[in-house]
C-alpha cells in the first residue's frame, strides 16, 4: 500500500497547497495522508495569541477541506488539528476517511517551562488508553502524537494490538533532530513495525530566538533502517508499506514471542 507524509509550514485559511499536494499524491496512488503537527493551525506559541473563536473558525474551515479532499480523492487524510469544546482547547489530531471521521486527542503533552501545552490546552491528565488504531487494507494503523514517541506505555499498546504503521506527526526543532532519528528507529525495530514521521518545517521568531523546524519527515522499516527522508523543504514523500514485511520482521527478531513464552 503506498502511503505519504507532507512536510509544509502552517497554511494559514488557505488550502491551495493542500489540494495540489493531495491531487499529486492521488495520481501516485496514495491511500492514506499524513500531515505534520501545526499545518492546519499555527504554532502553539502563535496560538497563544488567538482567541478562541478564531482557533475555532480555522479549525472548522480546515476540518470541511479535510473532508471534500478525502471524499473526492477516496483518500484518508490524518492530520493534528485543534479542537474547541465548551470555549476550551484540546490538541488533537482527525482522522478522515472517505465516509467516516475520528479523534485521538494527545494523552501526554510537552510541559517544559520554555513549550508547556500541557499547561495551555485542556486535553486531560489521566490513566494512558490505547492510541487510534485503525485498518486499511489489512493493513493496520495506530496514531500518536510526535511527543508521544518518548513514553513505553502508548508503544506497549502497540506491540498488543499488532500495528503494522505507526503515524507520528511531529514538530521538531532546536538541536533535536539525530535524537528524533535514533528514537525512531529504535522503536520500529523493537516493536517490529513501520514508523512515518511527518515533521514541520518554516521558523518561529520569539524575541532574539529562531526556533526552526527542520523538517527531516522519514520512514523507518520494521528492521530499524530509515528507507526514505525528506531534507528542509516543502515536500511530499511517498513510500509503500506491506503487512508481509512486518509479519516477516516478526518471525526473524522474535521479540514479542520471547515476552509471551514468559507470560
Amino acid at each position: 500500500m503506498k502511503i505519504a507524509a507532507l512536510q509544509l509550514p502552517s497554511m494559514g485559511m488557505s488550502s491551495t497547497r493542500l489540494y495540489k499536494y493531495v491531487r499529486n499524491a492521488h495520481r501516485q496512488g496514495v491511500r492514506l495522508l499524513l500531515l505534520g503537527e501545526y499545518l492546519l493551525n499555527p504554532f502553539f506559541k502563535e496560538l497563544q495569541q488567538c482567541t478562541v473563536a478564531m482557533i475555532k473558525e480555522q479549525s472548522e474551515h480546515q476540518l470541511e477541506v479535510l473532508k471534500a479532499l478525502a471524499r473526492e480523492y477516496h483518500m484518508t487524510i490524518v492530520a493534528p488539528i485543534i479542537r474547541v469544546r465548551k470555549q476550551q482547547l484540546y490538541k488533537s489530531i482527525v482522522k478522515v476517511a472517505p465516509s467516516s471521521m475520528a479523534y485521538y486527542d494527545q494523552q501526554i503533552l510537552i510541559n517544559y517551562a520554555h513549550w508547556n501545552e500541557e499547561k495551555f490546552f485542556s486535553n486531560a491528565v489521566a490513566p494512558l488508553r490505547s492510541p487510534l488504531v485503525f485498518t486499511i487494507e489489512k493493513v493496520k494503523f495506530a496514531v500518536m502524537g510526535g511527543f508521544e514517541l518518548h513514553f513505553d506505555e502508548l508503544w506497549s499498546a502497540v506491540s498488543e494490538k499488532n500495528v503494522d504503521v505507526v503515524l507520528l506527526p511531529s514538530m521538531a526543532t532546536f538541536e533535536s533532530n539525530q535524537r528524533w532519528r535514533e528514537l525512531i528507529k529504535m522503536r520500529a525495530f523493537t516493536k517490529s513495525c513501520y514508523v512515518l514521521r511527518a515533521n514541520r518545517v518554516g521558523e518561529y521568531f520569539e524575541k532574539e530566538h529562531i526556533w526552526n523546524f527542520y523538517g527531516n519527515s522519514l520512514l523507518a522499516l520494521p528492521d530499524g533502517t530509515i528507507e526514505s527522508e525528506l531534507k528542509d523543504s516543502e515536500e511530499l514523500m511517498v513510500v509503500e508499506v506491506t503487512h508481509s514485511n512486518v509479519v516477516e520482521a516478526r518471525r526473524i527478531w522474535g521479540f514479542k514471542e520471547s515476552i509471551r513464552r514468559r507470560s
